[in-house]
């Protein structure tokens, strides 16, 4: 049994696909913020 057979027999597909994604765009976001303060502390 594979992993990924494993995990789906765990969660449902859409789950883990919604999971992703909102890991994807929270760490986008989170280094958005962490772009604004780093350019932010340049222009001082």
């Amino acid at each position: 049994m594979t992993v990924r057979a494993r995990i789906e027999s765990k969660f449902p597909r859409g789950l883990v696909i919604r999971l992703i994604a909102y890991l994807f765009v929270g760490h986008l976001f989170a280094f958005f913020v962490y772009l604004l303060f780093v350019l932010g502390a340049e222009n001082q």
